[in-house]
């Protein structure tokens, strides 16, 4: 399989400024672009800001704002994974990650797994469906899924090459996160066969709440192949070598998953 570029932005979102956020987010594409990446990564509700408490900023899929973001991602060939507050026609609020990929429907991801912080203002997602650029097969999860190993374990059979784990994670240092990341986030990939590549949100968002910029990108034999740590907008493109998924996946002691005896669980 071929070399992908990813680009991972660390980027400041505070709350209710969608359209401070999304020119942000705008020129950031625009510059992960320069550096010939394939896939660029915004954090979680980097386009709304997070503060769960408050949904008054949660904003309807309008393809007015979503255009910008298909142009640029048919204009540059690239994959944009971009997250925001989402409030459905049904009225329900979402944690929704949103991918623009050329000549494609926007598809979106909704959080499965709410914090306890979150549960009383979100509604669930229930689908575990992988996407698909330039190849690669990749799914998405944020935040607070990522310490619930059954769903990186249900993408990885569902045969995803990558999983993007956009976070809006306050509180603690960079040094504290990326401890904890290395905790969890490394056995998802070890376990799964899978890339993993993480970015957080970073410093003051205007609603009490602060967080440590970090991005961090896994290789599927759960060795750490990079962390990032920034206390403001900065992005950070890498080369994943995706031969490395071939080179473990065919090797007898070293792809667990084929395996699993599923039956017992």
């Amino acid at each position: 399989m071929q070399k992908i570029r990813v680009t991972l932005v660390i980027q400041n979102c505070p709350v209710n400024r969608f359209a401070q956020n999304l020119a942000l987010t705008v020129k950031d594409v625009s510059a992960a672009a320069r550096q010939n990446c394939d896939f660029v990564v915004f954090p979680e509700m980097n386009l709304t800001g997070y503060a769960p408490a408050d949904v008054s900023n949660a904003v309807a899929l309008d393809s007015g704002w979503m255009d910008k973001l298909n142009r640029l991602a048919l204009k540059h060939d690239i994959a944009i994974l971009t997250g925001l507050v989402e409030k459905a026609g049904s009225g329900k609020i979402y944690a929704t990650h949103l991918v623009f990929r050329p000549d494609q429907p926007v598809a979106r991801y909704r959080k499965i797994h709410l914090s306890p912080f979150e549960a009383p203002y979100f509604s669930c997602g229930n689908d575990v469906g992988l996407f698909k650029f330039k190849g690669v097969h990749f799914g998405i999860q944020l935040c607070y899924d990522a310490h619930f190993p059954e769903l990186s374990t249900a993408m990885a059979l569902k045969k995803a090459d990558i999983i993007f784990i956009p976070h809006a994670s306050p509180r603690g240092t960079p040094g504290e996160k990326s401890a904890s990341w290395k905790r969890h986030l490394t056995a998802r990939a070890f376990d799964n066969t899978v890339f993993v590549a993480a970015v957080n949100q970073a410093g003051e968002n205007d609603a009490g709440l602060k967080f440590p910029g970090i991005s961090m990108l896994v290789g599927p034999d759960g060795f750490l192949a990079t962390e990032n740590i920034a206390y403001e907008n900065k992005m950070h493109t890498h080369v994943l070598d995706m031969s490395l998924l071939a080179h473990i996946r065919t090797h007898k002691m070293r792809y667990f998953l084929p395996n699993r005896r599923a039956n017992l669980i």
